[in-house]
């Protein structure tokens, strides 16, 4: 049986390729006109574009999303959503499932994909963590995005979760954005994404896939001597929430 099940994998995981390499490039020449239109309206019209993608590849290979709201949003202000970080697939969901406007921070390694890095570059704000310097930049690039009313998202892991851990240790940043910027915090589960497609492998999987948006976490008149408990509390509701509903 197994035999039988390995030449269909691979011709579904050619057929998601080619699924997603073709609105990629269905896509490609409308981003590089959205291009001109700045960093800010462009961005946002490019992100438009990047949910008609995702919309349309995760049904095509058999992948369902559900959303699940544990509060009620009603305002448009901006956020700093906290998300966990278990698989490739992540990205590719968020342009689906997130609210817009916002921005994602992403590994300015990325960018030098062809075709893709292009359109990587017009919608995230790169990272360079060998360089502080560049880091330094991406911070003010982040504040500035939120200046303009346009959510932030971050996967405060750091990097894909591969271990057997649930979640690994968070990073500050997140955290020092959201109270230097007064940005309340939403954290936000991906459950099934690392069974969709677990990290170093290409076992893509048909199957639902469950968004969780938890109740924000208020950040009003916190300082940065508050960052370390902060950071705690949102790691403690998040373990908590995955180890209750995966």
């Amino acid at each position: 049986m197994k035999l039988l099940f390995k030449p269909l994998r691979v011709v579904y995981l050619i057929y998601a390729a080619i699924v997603f390499l073709g609105i990629m490039f269905l896509i490609l020449p409308f981003i590089f006109l959205a291009s001109f239109l700045g960093r800010v309206k462009g961005g946002n019209i490019v992100f438009y574009f990047l949910r008609f993608w995702s919309h349309t590849w995760f049904p095509a290979v058999g992948i369902m999303v559900k959303r699940i709201y544990e509060w009620d949003r009603k305002d448009k202000t901006p956020y700093l959503y906290v998300v966990n970080h278990c698989s490739y697939l992540d990205a590719a969901l968020a342009v689906q499932v997130m609210r817009l406007p916002f921005r994602p921070l992403g590994k300015i390694e990325m960018q030098k994909i062809p075709f893709f890095g292009f359109i990587y570059k017009q919608s995230v704000v790169p990272v360079d963590r060998s360089d502080a310097k560049a880091r330094s930049r991406s911070v003010r690039e982040m504040i500035a995005v939120l200046k303009h009313g346009i959510s932030i998202l971050i996967f405060p892991e750091g990097t894909t979760n591969s271990t057997n851990k649930i979640l690994q240790p968070f990073h500050n940043g997140a955290f020092r954005i959201a109270i230097e910027t007064q940005t309340p915090i939403q954290p936000v589960l991906y459950l099934d994404n690392r069974k969709r497609l677990p990290s170093g492998g290409l076992k893509l999987n048909p199957g639902r896939c469950r968004v969780v948006y938890l109740p924000p976490v208020p950040v009003t008149g916190l300082t940065m001597e508050d960052l370390p408990a902060l950071k705690q509390q949102v790691f403690e509701i998040m373990e908590g929430e995955l180890k209750a509903r995966i």
